[in-house]
């Protein structure tokens, strides 16, 4: 059965094409700002961090009995909190970003270790969420995602000309009347949401490869960041349903296929001269 087909016939595929669709969208437009800021490395830290929301929230199902939480919570709660540590201790301490970015890594890689050490037994779904397994979406995991990406999308909508100006220059952006403090902080946040976003598809510690390496390629193409946005957008999820296809097609784990197949296309790619963008909305 070809991957086509396999597609018309499986529910569970179609909803995991669905859900790499819908984290594509995200990942596409906040990629570009992600990119353009030069903030990989933040984004790197909310990702790792989320372990800690992760493994409170098993902690609690598990050994608790708290049965309605859902890991999902626990990473949602997780990534928006490093998030504002991140920027308010950067904004208001003027503390060094890589320091800050260190230390919400390790340590909450170090809580969510410590909780998940206190859970008894081997954790599938924990593997889940570590490696990435897009076929483990249902359809209340999807909901939830639908939701994130429509808030994802209308803040965009509403905040880009901001988003734009603190990207490029926050100097300029305060004489233009902007909260540069404000804007980053929403900023991190839409990332942190992102990264939750990612981790159903690709998993922790593939997740930068959905938000960076789509969003590089396509400033190859284009000056402008709103087109920046709408080539990582399609490139995001002709990467998602390429690497299901292949995952499909070898029986390699999901997740981890996305993830190489985006890395092969941006080394491709690194032949064509990348353009500066411009501050053009």
């Amino acid at each position: 059965m070809t991957f086509l087909d396999a597609l018309l016939q499986t529910p569970v595929l179609q909803m995991a094409v669905l859900a790499a669709i819908g984290a594509s969208f995200a990942s596409g437009m906040i990629g570009s700002y992600v990119v353009v800021k030069r903030i990989v490395s933040i984004s790197g830290s909310i990702a790792h961090s989320v372990l800690s929301g992760l493994g409170a929230a098993l902690w609690l199902q598990r050994v608790h009995g708290i049965t309605w939480l859902s890991p999902l919570y626990g990473a949602l709660v997780a990534a928006v909190i490093s998030a504002l540590i991140i920027g308010y201790v950067h904004l208001y301490y003027r503390e060094r970003e890589d320091a800050i970015i260190a230390m919400i890594w390790s340590v909450g890689m170090a809580v969510g270790v410590i909780f998940v050490s206190q859970i008894p037994g081997f954790n599938v779904e924990l593997m889940n969420f570590l490696l990435g397994n897009v076929l483990w979406v249902g359809p209340w995991d999807l909901c939830i995602l639908g939701i994130l990406d429509l808030v994802i999308l209308v803040t965009v909508v509403i905040f880009h000309k901001r988003f734009l100006a603190i990207c490029f220059d926050e100097k300029q952006a305060e004489l233009q009347g902007i909260h540069v403090g404000a804007v980053y902080l929403l900023l991190l946040v839409l990332i942190s949401l992102t990264v939750v976003l990612l981790i159903h598809i690709v998993g922790i510690i593939l997740v930068l490869s959905m938000l960076a390496l789509p969003a590089s390629i396509a400033g190859s193409f284009t000056f402008r960041l709103s087109r920046m946005m709408g080539i990582a957008v399609i490139l995001n999820i002709a990467f998602s349903l390429g690497g299901l296809a292949i995952s499909y097609r070898l029986d390699w784990p999901a997740g981890a296929t996305i993830a190489l197949f985006s890395a092969v296309i941006y080394t491709l790619s690194l032949r064509f001269k990348k353009p500066m963008i411009s501050s053009t909305p």
